[in-house]
């Protein structure tokens, strides 16, 4: 089950700030920036005023370093080298490459657990092979996540008289999705996968709503508003994720 968020944004002086609230047992109260946006978690008795305040305290430091990550968006990404320790993005967290020695003869297999993405190869230096591994694996996670995404967001949409929609996954440079209201086709982009899961409901549900209303018209945003409230918190978020290619 996906954890629930708050997302709160703060003024201060120096401009707004919005953040990711996530509630549990925690002693203190917790806050880290990184290259997906500004998280805090407090636990469920602290008053969200009391967060915010913490947020802004820190205002300065989490916009220079918002700043560094968005610069760090424009330029290209390093190719993968598939070796031990290098990170890979999926949905908001990042996992490590480990690549293991298989016996002679056995299959190549892949497998996450936890925070590592476990490759087990004949030869750990064949790059081919480990590249086709990873790339295999971000294949199935793309098809699984977004269908299963949409087919749990569809109901929102369903009573408004849209069809059940076609999934479809492929790379695109300058659009997390679009949406084909003739067809009743929805096409993600690949690299959505390395977004956090929210972040990928709200491209869906922005997606389904184009089943209703082709156009980005003032009915179209009144729609999505209804069932995304946030979804401007959720769009800056998606915007600053850092470049990501395989």
């Amino acid at each position: 089950m996906a954890r629930e968020f708050e997302l709160r944004t703060v003024a201060f002086k120096s401009g707004e700030i919005s953040y990711r609230l996530e509630r549990k047992r925690v002693k203190n109260l917790n806050l880290r920036v990184n290259p997906n946006g500004v998280f805090a978690s407090a636990s469920p008795e602290v008053d969200g005023a009391e967060v915010d305040g913490l947020v802004a305290s820190k205002g300065d430091y989490i916009l220079a370093a918002l700043q560094e990550f968005e610069s760090y968006t424009r330029r290209t990404p390093s190719p993968k080298s598939y070796v031990s320790g290098e990170s890979f993005p999926i949905l908001g967290r990042y996992v490590r490459l480990r690549v293991l020695q298989g016996a002679p003869k056995s299959p190549s297999t892949i497998v996450c657990v936890g925070t590592f993405l476990t490759a087990t190869v004949g030869d750990p230096d064949d790059y081919r092979t480990k590249r086709r591994l990873v790339t295999d694996f971000y294949e199935r996670l793309c098809r699984e996540t977004f269908n299963e995404i949409v087919a749990e967001k569809y109901p929102l949409v369903r009573k408004y008289g849209a069809p059940p929609p076609t999934v479809r996954i492929r790379e695109m440079e300058t659009r997390w999705g679009s949406c084909s209201a003739k067809t009743g086709v929805i096409t993600f982009n690949k690299r959505l996968i390395a977004a956090p899961r929210f972040c990928v409901e709200y491209v869906a549900i922005h997606e389904l709503c184009h089943l209703i209303y082709p156009n980005h018209t003032k009915e179209f945003y009144a729609l999505l508003t209804t069932f995304v409230p946030d979804w401007k918190e959720r769009k800056k978020i998606l915007n600053k994720l850092p470049p990501f290619r395989l």
